[in-house]
Parts: C-alpha cells; structure tokens; sequence
C-alpha cells in the first residue's frame, strides 16, 4: 500500500471514529427523536385543524371569572371511566396523542371505527397484542383500576403487593406502625392519565378505601417541561413513587395528572380543570383534606404559582422547585439566545474576544463558562469536518447553549416537534406545532392562519448595559444590534436542522443555531426586528397565563444551586417572582426563597414549615397568610452537608434590590438576562417595550460614557433603530398598567362603589368604572371598606 493510500486510509478511519463517536453522543445525550410507534394517530374529526382567523382572548381574568358547577358524579367507580370533555377550559383538540396505562399494561377503549386517533389492537389466548385493530381510540379514555405496591425491605423499591415475600417495610403513621403498601389508583380526567397514591388503610378493599393511615395532608404532584400539547403523556410508579416516597411514608396522600405535566401542554386553564377534577375524585373517596400542598419544579412550579393566582382554593401551599414565574415570559430572553450565539460565533468570529465565552455575559446575562464541554459539542466537532463555522468556535459554553438550545424551534417553528412520527404524515403536516397554536383560543391567529405571538425584540438595545459600563464599544453594540435580527414569521419558517437533516447526508446542513429561520443583516442593512401581535400580549394576560404576582397562600420556593452547570434552572427566577409579588401587594411576605447545594435536598424541611404555617392559619385565620408566619420561615441558603449557610431577612439582598449583597447571596449569587443587560427589570415581564427616539434616549443620557460617540453616529442608530429604542421607564405595550390589589368586596372610585374581587388589571378597571378610562381612574383618589387591603398605582 502506497504512503498516499495510507494517509488516505487513516483520515477515513479518523472521520468513521468521529461520526461514530457523534452518533454515540448524539443517542446518549441529546433529545431523542422517536422512532415510528406501532399505533400512530391516523386521523382527526372533520373539522378539527382549524387554520382560520381567530381573535385573541378578551373575556376576564380567571382570578376574576367563575366556574361552572360540576356535572360529572364522582368518584368514578373502578372499572368505570372519567369524564372525557373538560368542566370549563374549552373543547378537546385533536390531533390527540395517547397510549397503553403502564401499570395496568392496558390500551385504551375503542371510541370510534372511522380511523380517528389510534387503532387499537386485539388480543391473543395470552393477553398479547396481534396485528387486528378492532377499533380507535380518538379520546384515550382508560378504565378507573387500582393496584396495591409495597416498599421492600430488602432492596426499598416498590414491587406489585402480590410478589410480596416477607419483606413488606413498616412506617409509622399517626401515631401507630403500619404496613408500607400503597393503594395505587389510576385513569383517565379529561383525557389525561391521573394517579392517587395513600398508604393503605385499615381493611380496605380496592373499591372502598379507607383513610386510616393518612395524615390528613394532600399533595398535589406537579411535574414540568416543555410541551406544545396534542399527547396525553404516560403514567407510570415513577410519576409518584420515586418523587414522593419520603412523604408517602409520612402519611400524606398524593395525587397527580398528566395533564399537569408541562411536557405534554401548557395551558393553564386546562392544567386547572384537571387539578379541580382531581380533588373531586380524591375527597369523594378520602374526605376533605386539612390543606393541599402543591409540589413540582420547573413547569411544576409555573403551575403552582398561575393555579394560586387564577383559582385561589385549588392549593393552600406552595412549594415550588426550580420555578419560574410562568412559561410565556421566560420566552422573551430565552428567544434571544440563538440570535446572540450566530453573532457570537459566525458573524462576528473574527473578533477574538467572543472566543472566551464568560465575555459573552454582559450581553446574554446568563452565566458562561470556559472549559466546558456542553451537550452539543461533539456534534458540533463532527459537523467542523465539513463546515467551517464550527472550527475554532469558544472553547466552554453559555447557559444559552446547555440549557436552552433546541427549545426555541419546538415553542416557535410550526414545521417542528421531535415526536412528530408519533402521527400519520398527513396528520403531521396539517398540525401548527408551535406553544402558540397550542394556545390559540388566547393568543389569537392571523389572517396567514397561524397563531399570534408574543415574542418581541422591536427596538431592544442588545448590550446596553456592557456599552454604559465599557464593557462593550460602540462599533461592537452598533455591530451587534445591526445583525442580531430576529425570527422569521411562522409562513417563511423551514424545517430544523439540528436533530436530523431533512433528508441531507450527515452532517450537511447541520444547525445549531436556525438561522435559516433568523432575519439577518449588517451594518449597511440592518436586519429587521420580531414584532409582537399586541392582541396576543393582552389576551396571554386576561387569560392567566402571566404571572401578575397576585398570590395570598404560603410559599417556599425551593432550587438547587445550578449555575455552575449551566442549567437553565437559574435562581434568578425566583427573585423575578418576587418582585412580581411585591408589585402587587406591596410586600413578598408570604414567599420564601431556600437555595441549596445540589447534595442536599430540603423539601422535607420545606414541608414542616408549609405545616406549622397552615396549622396557624387554622387557628387564626384573621390574621392573615403574612400574619400567621412563623418565625422559623424566613429566606436561607444550605451548603452540602444541610447545614444552613445563613437565614433571616436580608440574606439574599444584592444589586438585583440595591442593597448590599447578603450572605446568602455571596454563597450564591445570581445572573442575570440579555433584557436585563438591555436595560429591563427584572421582573422580566415586559414582551414589546414602549419607544423613544433614539435623539430623546441620547438626551436622558441612556449611554453613560457612550453618549458622546454615540451623538457622532447618530445616523447609523436611527439605522438600526428606525422605529426608536427600548424606554423601559414606561409600561410595556399591551401589559396592564400597575394595578390596584384588592381583595373582599366593594372599592370607591369617584363616588361610585365598584365590586372588586381580584387583582384588577387597570385596562379592566377603567372598563368596570363610570370613568371610562385607565388613565383617569387611577389618577382618581380610591377609598376601601374596613377590613380591606390596597395599594394604589405608583
């Protein structure tokens, strides 16, 4: 063999190992994509794609709003099914994605034999599936069925009651030791899976429980991620089990509902009417709980805090886990990660600061770190063989890469979603899969037919902040505002290459970034900016799908401390929620923030304070939720081992409140976002800025030490910014104005009694008063009833 058929040789194998090692990480690492299951849904009823213009939500607040009284005859018997359509959160959609119940190894019932929804199989002598459908299954409904689980005190796992031998743990409950074996009842509540899981009590049979061994406390499950809708989610031990075992044995009962689990939907009226249903069937069987306590992170957080603010009742206490304040507004930086990272590392590679990645912080505000071998990189090396943009990119990676990128396409793109061949290829390309159809009936759709959004970045100043502090030149900020662009309306959007290559050879066309979704620019043409529907914005508001801060039950807002990791879970979400809080009712009295190191989890701790708390209330319920604090529930922080680092008031004080930084917060201190660093709060809620000229921002000395350059290349910023820049001194456009917190009964404007029974946006007020506007009515002096609380606008 010739020393050229060598060399040859040698670089194939190189390249084979380096696809090989790729496709390894890829299948290891990244999200799956699933393969074709053997029942995917094959149709939907006439007329259930809806692709017609549609007006945005503009009826009032759920805070506001009643609900309707309850039809459905609970509890469902066992072996008898749930209700199919919902009490009040609107008409079932379709397509509609489902399966078998993994504890019971069940399929669901056949509905329909029109080819609606799944085909469902017959079974042989042994119970297996064959290949004859007998029917579909458009709505998923499943039979009530209850299985008993016991802990093992041989290996503490749960195994099926009847694989028992001997080795049934014991727990002691109110008082008396007991048998760890768990009555373990699932179905379906408007199509979604639930499960209720109590420790069994004494003599019980599967169709009459009994609540012996119960404490008297419920937890509500709830669960997160990052759903678009149309699939049921799967039920399974784990879905409680592994996440509650500790509170299990304790004697609190949990229940739980797909429908509660954000990877499957986001919407917040439909995550209600479940949750309400839900209690129904559990107090039918066990009676009314002292208190229901919510648990969850992430989407199981946004959940808790949205179903306080909407529907006071459904939870008594909230403990929420890596929260966020709600989903919508986490888009507003969140969508402007891969813009920022093109910039970073395609348009702007020549500049060799951007190559450590920690200078990319003062623009994107989310932690970066050098050194850090992200989820993407060996993707990313793999794609270097054949696309120079990958070679010699930052050596690390940002928050923007490990803990958000592929998300964006799956909220925005209507041409993408990883499960997509879970659906018959005609289904799949009728279907807008974006959060924003998933949500139609309150962000509205356009006369293109697609849903509205709420994304926005029309005149945001891209590093601001880095240009006011010198951290960012003024070539660079002019540069970087000229090219960043934005998203490309849904008609003009094309299918992902990050995934999989839309029928291209491995790696051709491979993006990380979408740009090809991007509207991209330069200096001499600067790119045009997203423009957010401002009926969107005011209907994602009425709906109660924002978090306005209104909340009167006890919080601890639980996280571990991630940055490190780069995990999109950062803390300073929680410091968002409080600011929101306080806006509303002038205090955050009632919400405490426990940050840990990943070692420790304090939910228990959490947990024992939520019940002194609840207990006060109970006995003083005069006194209100602030009033009834104990004195053990303050802020704190925990190092690995438990111990508590610091606690009381002021630990997480800091830049975020302008004060001096507190103890907890040297421990862990907080980042920030890329609105932040263009000069946002942060409570994070602002979707479309209001404007200003850009002479007017010059003349009010936005630019710090920039001005003066600035002033020399005022035509090149009226360039960029055509339409004016970001004024964040006003309210955003479309978001309600600061609002009168109100609660109990009447409130005198202008001589005239006015109802108020929730937190009552300004535009609402204005409609509900004899003033007739917004702006006058809160001008107007505003006198409360004893025993009332308010606070008026700033």
């Amino acid at each position: 063999m010739s020393w050229r058929a060598r060399i040859l040789s040698a670089v194939m194998v190189s390249v084979a190992l380096l696809l090989a090692v790729g496709v390894w990480y890829g299948y290891e690492k990244l999200p799956r994509i699933p393969g074709v299951p053997k029942a995917p849904v094959l149709g939907v009823p006439a007329g259930a794609l809806d692709h017609t213009p549609l007006a945005a939500y503009s009826g009032e607040h759920p805070r506001k709003s009643g609900r309707p009284a309850e039809y459905f005859p609970f509890p469902i018997p066992v072996g008898a099914t749930g209700p199919v359509e919902t009490l009040f959160s609107g008409p079932s959609t379709y397509p509609f994605l489902c399966g078998e119940n993994d504890i019971t190894g069940l399929q669901p019932l056949v509905d329909n034999h029109e080819r609606e929804g799944i085909p469902v199989f017959a079974l042989d002598d042994e119970g297996k599936q064959t290949g004859e459908i007998t029917g579909y299954s458009r709505d998923c409904s499943h039979n009530t069925a209850v299985s008993y689980f016991y802990r093992s005190s041989n290996d503490g796992r749960f195994h099926p009651l009847e694989e028992a031998q001997g080795d049934i743990d014991r727990v002691t409950v109110n008082g008396k030791t007991t048998d760890f074996v768990v009555r373990f009842e699932t179905g379906t509540i408007n199509r979604f899976f639930y499960a209720i899981a109590v420790l069994r009590g004494d003599g019980e049979t599967a169709e009459k429980p009994n609540s012996s061994n119960w404490n008297r406390r419920l937890i509500y499950q709830f669960r997160g991620g990052v759903g678009v809708g149309r699939r049921q989610g799967d039920i399974g031990k784990s879905s409680i089990f592994e996440r509650r075992e500790d509170q299990l044995a304790r004697g609190y009962a949990v229940v739980y509902s797909t429908a509660n689990q954000t990877s499957n939907h986001y919407n917040i009226w439909l995550a209600e009417d479940t949750a309400r249903r839900l209690k129904k069937q559990f107090e039918a069987l066990y009676g009314e709980p002292l208190y229901t306590v919510g648990i969850g992170g992430s989407g199981g957080a946004i959940q808790q805090y949205l179903i306080a603010q909407n529907a006071p009742g459904v939870i008594d206490a909230a403990l929420p886990l890596y929260s966020y304040p709600d989903m919508v507004s986490q888009t507003i930086y969140v969508f402007d990660c891969e813009p920022l990272e093109y910039f970073f590392d395609v348009v702007d590679a020549a500049n060799p600061r951007w190559r450590d990645v920690t200078a990319r912080t003062p623009v994107l505000g989310l932690a970066a770190q050098k050194d850090f071998e992200h989820r993407f990189a060996v993707l990313e090396k793999a794609a270097a063989l054949f696309d120079g943009r990958y070679r010699g990119v930052a050596d690390g990676a940002s928050e923007c890469v490990q803990g958000w990128r592929g998300l964006v396409p799956l909220v925005n793109n209507p041409n993408f979603v990883h499960f997509s061949k879970s659906y018959a290829d005609e289904v799949a390309n009728e279907t807008h899969w974006t959060h924003w159809e998933d949500l139609r009936p309150f962000y509205g759709a356009g006369r293109d037919g697609y849903a509205n959004s709420t994304w926005d970045n029309q005149g945001v100043q891209y590093g601001l902040v880095a240009l006011q502090e010198g951290k960012l030149g003024v070539d660079e900020f002019l540069e970087l505002n000229a090219t960043v662009g934005g998203w490309k309306e849904p008609t003009e959007q094309g299918g992902e290459n990050l995934w999989f290559m839309n029928g291209d050879v491995f790696p051709v066309n491979l993006s990380v970034w979408s740009e090809h979704n991007m509207n991209l620019g330069n200096m001499d043409n600067p790119a045009p900016r997203s423009v957010a529907s401002l009926e969107a914005i005011r209907g994602i508001y009425r709906s109660g799908h924002v978090f306005l801060g209104d909340i009167e039950i006890p919080v601890v807002d639980v996280r571990h401390y991630l940055e490190d990791e780069l995990d999109m879970h950062h803390s300073l979400a929680s410091f968002a929620t409080r600011e929101r809080i306080k806006r509303a009712r002038g205090h955050a009295d009632n919400q405490l923030i426990w940050v840990s190191h990943k070692d420790f989890d304090p939910v228990d701790e959490a947990l024992d304070i939520i019940d002194h708390w609840m207990q006060r209330i109970a006995e003083h319920p005069e006194r209100g939720v602030a009033g009834n604090r104990p004195v053990e529930a303050t802020d704190r922080c925990f190092d690995d081992q438990g111990n508590v680092i610091a606690a009381g008031k002021g630990v997480w004080n800091g830049a975020w409140n302008h004060q001096p930084t507190g103890a907890c917060m040297k421990q862990y201190p907080i980042y920030s976002t890329s609105r932040q660093m263009a000069g946002g709060p942060i409570t994070g809620d602002v979707f479309k800025c209001s404007l200003q000229p850009v002479e007017r921002a010059i003349a009010k000395g936005v630019y710090g030490m920039a001005t003066s350059a600035l002033i020399d290349r005022i035509d090149d910023l009226r360039r960029v910014f055509p339409d004016g820049v970001c004024n964040y001194n006003e309210p955003g456009q479309g978001q309600p104005g600061d609002p009168l917190f109100l609660r109990g009964g009447t409130v005198t404007i202008a001589g005239h009694q006015v109802g108020v029974d929730y937190r009552l946006p300004a535009d609402q007020l204005a409609e509900e008063s004899p003033q007739g506007g917004a702006e006058e009515v809160l001008a107007t002096p505003v006198s409360v009833q004893p025993g009332e609380e308010t606070r008026g606008s700033d």
